[in-house]
């Protein structure tokens, strides 16, 4: 786990531009071009950023970041070459690929239901037309929508709901813990519920609950559990994952033999005591050790979320 955990620093090292890059494009997203050191901090790890990202991304390249104060970090000026979000990528492949018209595919976005989803009559009509609504696009310098304006309320969830899609597409694992968002909704201009706006759409985002911790993940970049195109950083985490579970493979599978030779033991003294036995030395078979039982705690997270969702929808 060592020699992961270094080769994991080394490819975050490797990074650096990368990283220099992401930081940019989520202050280029904020209203004033600046955000909360601490709220990065919360989900430096989502973002594959060093331990020590204040000094050796943001103090390093003064020429792209500014400390405004000891907790607020600024963007010297804006790149626009960096202002294209993720979703415009898949507009764009749509239009060519699917010939869609610029007026179906301009604002929309992918959307994949989870299984046993029931659409209720009149949904999809109801989706067809918030695909077509307008918004302000998480890069785009145009005054917000308020809320009170004509259509201001889908189109300023729509923002929302574009702003977080694009926060999710720079994480290297495309998920992020729903409550750590919360500390961007000032600095975004987000100011509706985000738990009860990511529930609002489960086509785009899915929420996978262990214990009393909420995970928020990107449904379209998932299939079968595994990230749909892997990055570094993914892979040595997905490395550590799989030494984990063999872990707890091993370690239940010893738990159980030794269960099984007390119990054995138990027997033989009950016997030595003229004592009638619950059965004749019968070694149980191990039917409930299978790799889908020992990963219970890891198992599939679009398996997960989907139950999750099932229960909210």
């Amino acid at each position: 786990m060592d020699g992961l955990l270094k080769e994991e620093d080394s490819v975050v090292e490797q990074l650096e531009l990368e990283n220099v890059k992401r930081v940019k494009k989520i202050l280029m997203m904020s209203i004033k071009g600046s955000v909360h050191i601490h709220a990065l901090r919360l989900i430096r790890r989502e973002l594959g950023l060093p331990q020590d990202f204040r000094e050796s991304i943001l103090g390093k390249f003064s020429g792209d970041f500014r400390l405004v104060d000891l907790e607020v970090v600024e963007l010297v000026g804006r790149d626009e070459s960096l202002g294209v979000a993720e979703v415009e990528k898949w507009r764009e492949k749509e239009f060519r690929e699917k010939w869609l018209s610029e007026f179906e595919t301009k604002y929309a976005f992918p959307i994949n239901f989870p299984t046993g989803y029931k659409i209720e009559a009149g949904f999809r009509e109801k989706l067809k037309n918030w695909q077509r609504i307008p918004y302000v696009k998480p890069y785009e310098r145009k005054e917000i929508v308020r809320v009170r304006t004509c259509g201001g309320i889908e189109r300023f969830e729509k923002r929302a709901v574009g702003i977080l899609h694009e926060l999710l597409s720079l994480t290297a694992e495309k998920m992020v813990e729903v409550e750590r968002l919360a500390h961007f909704r000032k600095d975004f201009g987000i100011e509706v519920n985000i738990r009860e706006l990511i529930l609002k759409h489960p086509g785009i985002f899915y929420i996978s609950t262990k214990g009393s911790t909420q995970m928020v993940f990107l449904r379209e970049a998932y299939n079968k559990g595994f990230l749909v195109e892997p990055n570094p950083i993914y892979v040595v985490r997905r490395k550590m994952l799989d030494l984990i579970l063999v872990g707890r493979r091993h370690t239940r599978e010893l738990k159980t033999q030794k269960e099984m030779k007390e119990t054995e033991n138990e027997d033989l003294c009950k016997e030595n005591e003229g004592e009638r036995g619950d059965g004749d030395f019968v070694i149980p078979i191990l039917e409930t050790f299978s790799d889908s039982n020992s990963d219970s705690d890891f198992s599939e997270i679009g398996d997960l979320s989907d139950k999750e969702l099932d229960g909210q929808c």
